[in-house]
């Protein structure tokens, strides 16, 4: 498998919010986010969905992201990653697989999807 694509991490800041239970809320705002260069992946398509209403198309790609067998990332369901010119977000957990053999982490593995339309 190849790992020679380029990606980013953005994690969003947070910004008081008296209106929720922790007193905050994600801040995506330029200023507010911390922006992380991610090690070299395997990002593979995963599903394209088109649903037509009467008003609009919308289109939901994803993708598969995979880290190198030992390499961690720096990732959580909260995030974001850009790629190839994309925001995705990130769908459902980050998976850390273990190795059976060795122990300790063998890879880390996502979805990551962009919704358009």
């Amino acid at each position: 498998m190849w790992f020679d694509q380029q990606a980013v991490r953005v994690r969003a800041g947070r910004k008081p919010d008296r209106g929720n239970p922790d007193g905050t809320v994600l801040d995506w705002s330029p200023g507010a986010v911390d922006r992380a260069d991610l090690p070299p992946l395997n990002i593979q398509p995963r599903i394209q969905v088109e649903t037509t209403g009467d008003e609009r198309t919308e289109v939901v790609t994803g993708w598969r992201i995979q880290s190198d067998e030992g390499v961690d990332l720096d990732v959580t369901e909260l995030d974001r990653i850009e790629w190839d010119g994309k925001t995705l977000e990130v769908d459902g957990d980050v998976a850390r697989w273990p190795d059976p053999l060795a122990g300790g982490l063998h890879h880390v593995e996502l979805n990551a999807k962009r919704v358009t339309g």
